[in-house]
């Protein structure tokens, strides 16, 4: 973070940490003994680096360092489940989430995570699930806002004929997640 950068007023209570995956660098946001974030590097909607608040020390897994802060233990459970994920040997996250969104955006980012490991969904059918069968648009802007990427597996949903469209981290990185889960599950590739 550059001087010239204004501080958020809320990032004292936020920490970070960066950590490699097979997808590129993720930075994983921890506020309240919650994870607030998960972003991928050059991510759409993707906070300025002042939000992300301090680094917090070193985790296995982490590229960065800083101050003890007290969502240390969320980011070390978050990059050690990542690691399991990327490994195959995780298919679900089991950490305190608190994504910050509209009521709309956090019921969808709810919903996300209820599509099962290596299976897709479309934008129409997450709508329909939520009981606003005409609302697939606003599901698709929600989905591309969600700041808890991979754990909030927002890289499931796909359009409506089955294509791979809209995804914050960049369509290779979807088609990545998608066929590592497929293919970790056992299943044929997209």
């Amino acid at each position: 973070m550059t001087r010239s950068q204004p501080v958020p007023p809320d990032a004292a209570e936020r920490t970070h940490a960066v950590v490699e995956s097979p997808v590129g660098p993720l930075t994983l946001v921890a506020s309240g003994g919650a994870l607030v974030g998960c972003y991928l590097d050059a991510q759409r909607h993707l906070p300025d680096q002042a939000w992300f608040g301090e680094s917090a020390p070193a985790a296995p897994g982490t590229t960065t360092s800083g101050a003890a802060a007290p969502g240390d233990a969320v980011l070390q459970a978050a990059a050690g489940q990542l690691a399991e994920y990327f490994a195959g040997r995780r298919t679900s996250f089991d950490l305190p989430l608190n994504p910050t969104g509209t009521d709309f955006q956090r019921k969808v980012w709810k919903a996300l995570r209820d599509i099962p490991y290596a299976e897709t969904i479309s934008y129409g059918e997450l709508a329909r699930r939520l009981g606003q069968p005409g609302a697939s648009r606003a599901v698709g802007l929600a989905n591309g806002r969600n700041p808890i990427s991979i754990i909030v597996p927002c890289h499931r949903v796909i359009g409506a004929n089955g294509s791979l469209t809209g995804y914050g981290g960049g369509l290779e990185r979807k088609r990545h997640l998608l066929a590592f889960e497929q293919q970790a599950a056992g299943l044929s590739l997209l």
